[in-house]
């Protein structure tokens, strides 16, 4: 069982990793790219959403090592993406299991929950962010986007697996009450890049992340039925 785990999740989180990659180069990086123009541009071209000043800094280590255009990005993107992808299928294959899906089309579902859990729930209250977008503190953003995640996660399984209507009702709370709080949020919402280019990084954003959650899912389940009748 350990070994078909891994397994498992090492072969759907590499090739899941390599198509996030792919589409992520093709469509999400150019926007990041064009946005480090602006990042870099006058500090005059700055726009801001709501009424009044902000200040907004910028602060960059010329000592830091960043990845270079081209290739070293590319890489880097891959390297990070690879341990992410293989870590929730290593989540996914863990739920297997303890519940065999039934077939391909139920790690579609999985694969559906996580986009909802890791994506779509906490991007509610913090869209991605583009260079040169103002921020709150980060120690905020982070303990608020794992509380959502938490909460869309055991609001799900309630909602799913909960036998009667108070535990429906009580998963349907979970899923609610990190938006009734609300996220952290800057004084001010400014940001270098123009407004159509955030509207489209978010987009392209969660529609990137929803093809590659959608095939994780797909991907874990048909591999692990695939082992587990192998070994019968």
């Amino acid at each position: 069982m350990f070994k078909r785990i891994l397994q498992t999740a090492g072969f759907s989180g590499l090739l899941a990793a390599l198509l996030l990659t792919l589409v992520q180069s093709l469509w999400v990086s150019p926007l990041i790219l064009q946005a480090e123009t602006y990042e870099s541009a006058p500090a005059a071209q700055a726009h801001e959403h709501a009424e009044g000043s902000a200040a907004h800094s910028h602060e960059h280590d010329e000592e830091a090592w960043a990845p270079q255009d081209g290739w070293q990005r590319v890489l880097s993107t891959a390297a990070g993406n690879l341990v992410v992808a293989v870590g929730f299928a290593l989540m996914l294959v863990g739920l297997y299991s303890l519940r065999m899906p039934g077939s391909t089309r139920q790690g579609l579902l999985w694969g559906l929950a996580g986009f909802a859990v890791f994506v779509l729930a906490p991007t509610l209250g913090l869209p991605p962010e583009l260079p040169g977008t103002a921020a709150a503190e980060l120690g905020q953003r982070q303990t608020w986007w794992i509380s959502t995640a938490a909460a869309t996660a055991a609001g799900l399984a309630l909602l799913v697996f909960g036998r009667g209507l108070w535990l429906k009702l009580l998963g349907a709370a979970w899923l609610l009450g990190p938006h009734v709080i609300g996220a952290p949020q800057p004084t001010a919402h400014a940001s270098l890049a123009p407004e159509a280019l955030e509207s489209q990084f978010i987009v392209a954003s969660l529609l990137t992340n929803a093809v590659f959650w959608v095939a994780l899912g797909a991907l874990t389940a048909w591999l692990f039925r695939r082992a587990h009748v192998g070994e019968q």
